[in-house]
């Protein structure tokens, strides 16, 4: 027997498929070792920067069991995917599970495998072209691991002291959230100015049409001025210009581009389009999902130029290689692509069938030859110009397609044709009317999350693997939150951003983040040691912390305007950050605890509801909170009972007896990932689910069913029962 091991599950039945029941398939879950959290001393600093990793929880039981499997198998074959990540993994597999060439019992020969597809070609191509673990590869990662904690750790920490508890910084998120408040400080100290676009309404004969003013004046006199001067002129075409142009080929998807155009087109945040993306992958659809490179395999190549030929002719197909703008991509990589070229729809999912169906359409259209446009501008003027009355030409622009090319593969890039009517230079028109529209300057629009990915790339932060995590991290630290597609700093964003960057500009900015990464990448190509790296970096850092223990807690922001007055007292009041962000409070705090929202309106205190506390008998007071108004002792920090208030549990009764207990009521409720539902006799009844239930029961299981999604409205609570994937069963 020989073993495989993979991280995902759910390449399991596919890469088995492809073996034959000679191999046993077995996936890790991901990671299955790591560095305890939150804990520093984990990493052995005086002896070189050594981790001490830990088995991740909820993972012994994949450990014994790939120990088992290996104890048995003549041969161990690691399959994790093919980046440093996984490079990673496969290592982390062979150390925790005994699989070394160190340990003297282990008969079982243990190699690694990489294929950038789940197709049967490419697994079995792996299969017999076995390798030695990167040692450079796991070192670079662990580096950015290591890195990653030490960075976090002690900075986080002074964050807690100075801003507040629970915060954090990260040495690639911080970075990200300062360009971010970069953007809007922009935005804040923009003046908008007034300007005017100025139209004329003209016609030659029957053919109407609007001419727009190639200036737009600043001065409304000088609007006025162009307006009446050509109101009272005849107007005629100056010159009419057509020039060819062509669009050249996009090149197939890099994460970072599927990310951007995902975003713009489907609406789809990084995250999201990863993990489509990731199914997708694991069902032999696509290419690896993670990669920088634009290469494509000849193989592919060739299969769809013979598509295109065949499709749509052969004036369409033109072979292209592309050269990756990333000097750090691995060329070794293939872009995103699909694994058949013939396949024009592939996925189980809406979502699934999008996605393919854009990567198909870019990795086509990269193949294909320019698509043509012929651009077209008349020019027009006033033909009684003096000195006194000469006004800026007037032009009306146009372009259309004369050869589609690329864009007959992916017609969502094209665009309107805009036709200009046909006139010659001479032509005299009549005046209709003329408009004067005005308008403000506006300040640079803040960032899109595909906006923020294609930023980050450009300044060398992060890499395609982390660019989804990067953008998931701000907004869950609530440094940063989402609004349609644009992304809008918090308030506690703002605080951290400027915080950091006041007192330790060097280790957010573009230059040391870059430089960092290369020097990650020049660790995984051999170039550059571990030990020394993190020293270089380690030594300065822990001074630079140390140097700004002493300064002032930043938890008053400055004075409010001085309009306001304390509610309470009528004093003077000042700016604070609290956990939902800046509020006035009185300055005389904690003698006084007058307070206002930051718009001014007062902000009332806890208020007695005329019970005691079951714990500790102390008044129960009313407060309003994040999610809501809620129920507290007034004793806290020292008593910390809390329930939601009659109002929020109103909201959070669904109905439903918990079928556990039978004496308990479903109730929503919320965690640290967001809602789910339990039994109202929590923590004595541990009955959970993740979504609402819908009263009903399962005909299967006789679980309780529960709320699912647009494609599937409901299915069973119970993951093990058939009916939890009823599209599935449907289709058996």
């Amino acid at each position: 027997m020989k073993l495989v091991i993979v991280e995902s599950p759910a390449k399991i039945k596919s890469v088995g498929k492809y073996l034959g029941k000679e191999y046993t398939v077995k996936a890790s879950v991901g990671h299955i070792r790591d560095l305890p959290k939150s804990n520093k001393k984990a990493i052995d600093i005086p002896g070189g920067f050594i981790p001490h990793y830990e088995i991740s929880k909820g993972k012994e039981k994949v450990v014994a069991e790939i120990m088992s499997l290996a104890g048995k198998a003549d041969e161990v074959l690691l399959a994790t995917d093919p980046d440093r990540e996984g490079e990673a993994i496969a290592w982390h597999v062979a150390e925790a599970c005994g699989l070394t060439s160190k340990v003297k019992s282990q008969k079982s020969k243990v190699r690694r495998i990489v294929f950038n597809e789940i197709t049967e070609t490419a697994v079995q191509e792996a299969v017999k072209h076995p390798r030695e673990i990167d040692a450079h590869l796991v070192k670079a990662q662990e580096a950015r691991r290591v890195l990653d904690r030490l960075f976090g750790y002690d900075l986080s920490g002074l964050i807690w002291k100075k801003v507040r508890y629970g915060l954090s910084a990260g040495r690639v998120q911080s970075p990200a959230l300062r360009i971010i408040m970069e953007r809007e400080r922009e935005i804040r100290a923009f003046i908008p100015e007034d300007y005017w676009t100025i139209f004329a309404d003209v016609k030659k004969g029957s053919l109407a049409f609007t001419l727009t003013c190639t200036k737009e004046p600043r001065d409304k006199n000088e609007t006025e001025r162009i307006v009446a001067a050509g109101e009272k002129g005849s107007w005629k075409v100056l010159d009419v210009k057509e020039s060819g142009q062509k669009r050249a080929a996009r090149p197939p998807f890099t994460t970072s581009t599927l990310q951007q155009t995902a975003s713009s087109r489907l609406g789809y945040a990084p995250s999201r389009t990863m993990g489509i993306a990731q199914k997708l992958y694991e069902e032999g659809h696509i290419t690896y999902m993670r990669t920088d490179s634009t290469n494509m395999a000849r193989e592919a190549q060739a299969a769809i130029i013979t598509l295109v030929k065949k499709e749509y002719g052969e004036r369409y197909a033109e072979p292209h290689m592309f050269k990756t703008k990333s000097k750090s991509a691995q060329e070794a990589h293939e872009a995103v692509r699909p694994t058949d070229m013939n396949v024009r729809g592939a996925g189980t999912t809406d979502d699934q069938k999008r996605l393919y169906r854009l990567i198909w359409q870019r990795a086509i259209a990269s193949q294909m030859a320019d698509a043509e446009l012929l651009k077209t501008k008349v020019l027009a003027n006033i033909t009684d110009a003096s000195a006194g009355n000469e006004i800026p030409d007037f032009a009306i622009n146009g372009s259309r397609v004369v050869f589609d090319g690329w864009l007959a593969a992916d017609p969502d890039a094209r665009g309107e044709d805009t036709e200009v009517p046909k006139v010659a230079v001479g032509d005299l028109l009549a005046l209709e009317e003329m408009r004067a529209d005005g308008k403000q300057t506006e300040p640079p629009g803040r960032y899109t999350e595909a906006g923020l990915v294609k930023e980050l790339e450009k300044r060398g932060i992060g890499r395609p693997s982390t660019y989804a995590s990067i953008i998931k991290t701000i907004q869950d630290r609530g440094y940063v939150e989402r609004q349609g597609k644009t992304l809008f700093p918090t308030d506690t964003g703002d605080v951290v951003s400027t915080f950091l960057e006041k007192n330790f500009e060097k280790y957010i900015s573009d230059s040391f983040t870059a430089e960092m990464e290369d020097e990650l990448d020049e660790i995984a190509e051999g170039k550059r040691g571990y030990k020394e790296t993190l020293s270089e970096f380690y030594a300065p850092f822990t001074k630079d912390v140390a140097a700004k223990e002493n300064i002032e807690k930043l938890t008053t922001l400055g004075d409010a305007d001085a309009k306001f007055k304390c509610p309470k007292c009528g004093g003077a009041m000042i700016i604070k950050l609290g956990r939902t962000g800046k509020f006035m409070s009185c300055g005389k705090y904690p003698d006084c605890d007058g307070a206002r929202t930051i718009d001014g309106e007062e902000m009332a205190g806890p208020k007695e509801i005329g019970e005691e506390c079951p714990d500790c008998a102390k008044p129960l007071v009313e407060r309003s909170g994040r999610f809501g108004k809620f129920i507290a002792c007034s004793n806290y920090p020292k008593c910390k009972y809390v329930r939601k208030s009659e109002e929020e549990e109103a909201k959070a009764k669904t109905g439903v007896k918990c079928p556990k207990c039978a004496d308990g009521e479903i109730m929503e409720r919320r965690g640290r990932f967001g809602a789910f539902f339990s039994c109202s006799h929590y923590p004595k009844c541990k009955y959970a689910i993740k979504a609402r239930p819908t009263g009903k029961i399962c005909k299967l299981c006789g679980d309780l069913m529960m709320e699912g999604t647009k494609t599937i409205p409901e299915r069973c609570s119970n993951k093990s029962c058939p009916n939890h994937n009823p599209h599935k069963l449907e289709k058996k």
